[in-house]
């Protein structure tokens, strides 16, 4: 985790909190944290706090994983040493997850060129002014682009980094830690940063209690008139409704939230795969494959022998 001045304590934390806290409640080893100064050993942090880092810039030479904060100033580059430190890292493999303003330092030490990248959306205009050369993603909390995540406002950033943890662990050790922090277990990636205008609410059938409401019936049939039946609106209404909240329509939210189901039970080392199918909603187990790849992006087998811990 970098720290410079003017370092912002809730990014900072964020870090700390997911990657950095014992987790005595695992049985495998986990992350090994350290904190790395960009520029001094002691650096004032906003509100006057003074950190004191663990290390210096060596240390990035061996980190397979670098948090990078909200950068201090958009308009000034990061110090040469710096981003020489992260180019080399990256250049040898090492991952990069940037919160917030911290894709311009990302940007500025020649990561991004050509990638897809996100950032709050207060800085979404200068992001594409000052790199122009960067597919710049607008309105979404996070952007996984292999070894480069970028996130967006400070608390997008632990959506972030459950998702890395996702990555690592699988979705069951992911949901742990979000618990721990009283966090919803997963808000994908794709979300919208904000919703532009409140959506007006009838008592017991909101959006949020729809899906809740979905959720638990993941195993049964689920279409468009159902589900705005449930909100009491038409569906017409409903879909414009959902889109603003959510980000996505209800048909490619459903189909998400299934194959997180599929990934939680695949983690289970004596679920059949056609019974998982079952379970979120497949009649086919074809069709269950051919989505879990489309959405996650390798086989249910690879996956489960990668997550399993039977």
């Amino acid at each position: 985790m970098l720290a410079y001045d003017g370092l912002c304590t809730f990014e900072f934390g964020i870090a700390i909190e997911v990657f950095g806290l014992p987790r005595p409640e695992f049985d495998f080893p986990w992350y090994r944290f350290q904190v790395v100064a960009a520029e001094g050993r002691r650096v004032r942090a906003v509100g006057g706090i003074v950190v004191e880092a663990d290390a210096g810039l060596g240390v990035l030479q061996k980190a397979n994983t670098i948090v990078v904060p909200g950068w201090r100033d958009r308009g000034e580059r990061p110090p040469e040493r710096l981003l020489s430190a992260i180019a080399e890292a990256a250049g040898r493999g090492a991952r990069c997850l940037s919160i917030c303003s911290g894709v311009f330092v990302l940007a500025a030490a020649g990561l991004l060129r050509g990638k897809r990248a996100t950032t709050h959306w207060r800085y979404i205009a200068d992001l594409k002014r000052c790199y122009p050369d960067i597919q710049v993603e607008e309105d979404v909390l996070y952007v996984d682009d292999g070894n480069l995540i970028t996130s967006a406002g400070s608390a997008a950033g632990i959506d972030a980094c459950l998702h890395l943890v996702r990555r690592d662990f699988g979705s069951k050790i992911a949901n742990t830690v979000a618990r721990r922090l009283v966090m919803a277990p997963h808000r994908d990636g794709g979300q919208t940063q904000f919703v532009a205008a409140p959506m007006r609410e009838r008592p017991g059938r909101n959006i949020g209690e729809v899906m809740d409401w979905a959720r638990q019936r993941l195993a049964r049939p689920l279409d468009i008139p159902a589900l705005a039946k449930r909100a009491a609106m038409s569906e017409r209404t409903f879909l414009r409704r959902f889109h603003e909240g959510v980000g996505m329509t209800p048909k490619l939210w459903l189909q998400r939230e299934r194959m997180y189901r599929a990934q939680e039970l695949l983690e289970m080392p004596d679920a059949a795969l056609t019974d998982i199918a079952e379970r979120c909603g497949y009649v086919s187990l074809e069709t269950f494959r051919v989505a879990f790849r489309r959405v996650v992006g390798t086989s249910p087998a690879a996956y489960r022998s990668r997550f399993s811990r039977g």
